[in-house]
């Protein structure tokens, strides 16, 4: 299974258009993560002044993650972040805010293995996209091979 079909999978589609904005939106938000002033920690400290640092806690944590919807997440990112991911994937706001509420809490749950930011904030792509490819097929994503 490509890396285009285990996030379609992963996210409920069956469009390859759709997948591959989605695989750029993955990429995106890995950079979006890393690039933000302290990381990892930096965006952690943006969910905790929008009144949603329990759920990335849950995220970040070994136990089971904690929903977001769309809406949480526009407001905790703010809508020039949001435009600024949506902008660089050719997207739509709300599409963005739709799918990183869905990808999001398994690329923070992913980077985070032992339940502990790593050091410097940094998450590791390889390391996440190598997760997020064996989560897809425990869900369900379909029946090819890997």
């Amino acid at each position: 299974m490509s890396l285009l079909d285990t996030l379609g999978s992963l996210l409920g589609s069956s469009s390859q258009q759709q997948s591959g904005g989605q695989a750029q939106l993955l990429a995106v938000a890995m950079e979006f993560i890393n690039n933000q002033p302290g990381g990892l920690n930096g965006l952690i400290q943006k969910f905790q002044q929008g009144g949603l640092g329990d759920v990335v806690q849950s995220w970040v944590g070994n136990g089971e993650n904690q929903a977001v919807s769309p809406d949480q997440l526009h407001n905790a990112l703010g809508s020039d972040v949001v435009s600024g991911l949506a902008q660089k994937v050719g997207m739509q706001p709300d599409q963005v805010s739709g799918l990183l509420a869905q990808v999001l809490p398994h690329v923070i749950n992913a980077g985070t293995p032992n339940g502990e930011v790593p050091a410097g904030g940094q998450i590791n792509s390889e390391s996440v996209l190598g997760t997020l490819g064996g989560l897809a097929s425990l869900l369900g994503g379909g029946n090819k091979q890997t």
